[in-house]
């Protein structure tokens, strides 16, 4: 097995096109031809994971957060990124991350903050726009099924909970097959017209290449006409964030109690309440800010997240439970989330947890 069988299956579950413009998910550092011996899941690609690696005997890691966001003009171990890069090259290891990708998926890292806390009746809170596209083309209507079936098969078709979803609508084609063509129907030179069916389906962005290339191989026609065009309609399983609800409505202080027992807290951070208890729940791994609005326009009675701002808690303005729980530790359960889908799809090598502590904050308290 390559490491490069191994990202494209992690890339079919969380496609890089899925990522947001700052982030640099992906093979950051390796070979993707070289076989696989091991996979280190982590949070974080640090030095003393990559010392993981090498004593497992294993030559990729499998990070949420990427080692390295920006161009690096010089490698000279001057810092802890330069420094973890040179010793992966030294020695063989592949990095790779899978960031704001995982984050966006459903199922992703907010997913499994949600099963922590046992919500119920999930969806985004802020869905991403343009990850759906449309194509249409024109085919013969009695190799029209054949046509659909493959698009389906690629993929196309799913809405929801719905899926092998097309629209046909029949109509007159006409074409003229010139010298050199070799038409399926017609003859060259002489103008024909065919009984066609438009077929419209809708499919995720990140698929097009194979839905284009399913169409390609069942159309009939050696030219195939058809268009793709990109919808502003948002995906409803993917984007920033999720909004669940607790089974049965609890007290802040009860709330805040989970949050610490669930995610292993030694401390929080949360603003004034408002009077109401909590039922309606919104999540984001790591930074989160972002989606404060999200979460009170969502009519949420608290939001979980990381990384909020001093002036920041002042925007839930008594309507809204704002809960910082710390960035690795809202995060943490990605690290499992990787390794078992990885072990799922993968039994002929080891496909580790790491044991590193990558937190680089402490907390201290008069006990400590």
């Amino acid at each position: 097995m390559l490491i490069a069988d191994v990202i494209k299956t992690i890339e079919q579950w969380a496609p890089t096109q899925l990522q947001e413009s700052y982030d640099n998910a992906g093979l950051i550092v390796g070979n993707a031809a070289e076989t696989c011996t091991g996979i280190i899941c982590s949070l974080d690609a640090t030095e003393e994971v990559v010392d993981e690696a090498i004593a497992a005997g294993a030559n990729l890691v499998v990070a949420h957060h990427p080692i390295i966001f920006s161009g690096l003009k010089k490698i000279t171990g001057r810092n802890y990124v330069e420094r973890t890069v040179i010793k992966a090259i030294r020695n063989g290891i592949s990095l790779y991350a899978c960031h704001t990708n995982l984050d966006n998926l459903m199922e992703g890292v907010n997913g499994r903050m949600a099963d922590r806390l046992g919500l119920i009746n999930r969806s985004i809170l802020a869905p991403k726009s343009q990850t759906l596209k449309k194509l249409y083309t024109f085919c013969p209507v009695h190799h029209a099924e054949k046509l659909r079936q493959a698009l389906f098969a690629a993929g196309a078709g799913q809405l929801g909970n719905y899926s092998s979803c097309s629209f046909n609508t029949e109509g007159e084609g006409t074409f003229k097959a010139g010298e050199g063509a070799n038409p399926f129907v017609g003859e060259i030179g002489e103008l024909h017209r065919e009984r066609e069916l438009r077929i419209e389906v809708v499919f995720p962005a990140h698929l097009e290449s194979t839905v284009v290339r399913a169409m390609r191989n069942a159309h009939p026609y050696e030219e195939v006409a058809f268009d793709v065009v990109t919808l502003s309609n948002t995906h409803p399983t993917i984007g920033a964030g999720l909004l669940g609800e607790l089974p049965e409505a609890i007290e802040y202080q009860a709330f805040l109690k989970l949050l610490q027992q669930q995610f292993n807290l030694s401390a929080l951070k949360y603003t004034r309440p408002p009077a109401r208890p909590v039922k309606r729940v919104a999540l984001c791994g790591g930074a989160g800010s972002f989606l404060i609005s999200s979460a009170l326009a969502s009519r949420a009675d608290a939001f979980v997240t990381a990384d909020v701002k001093y002036h920041e808690f002042f925007d839930a303005d008594g309507n809204l439970l704002l809960v910082d729980i710390g960035h690795y530790e809202s995060e943490q359960f990605t690290i499992g989330l990787l390794q078992e889908f990885l072990v799922e799809k993968f039994t002929t090598f080891a496909v580790l947890k790491t044991k590193v502590e990558t937190n680089p904050v402490r907390y201290f308290s008069a006990e400590s």
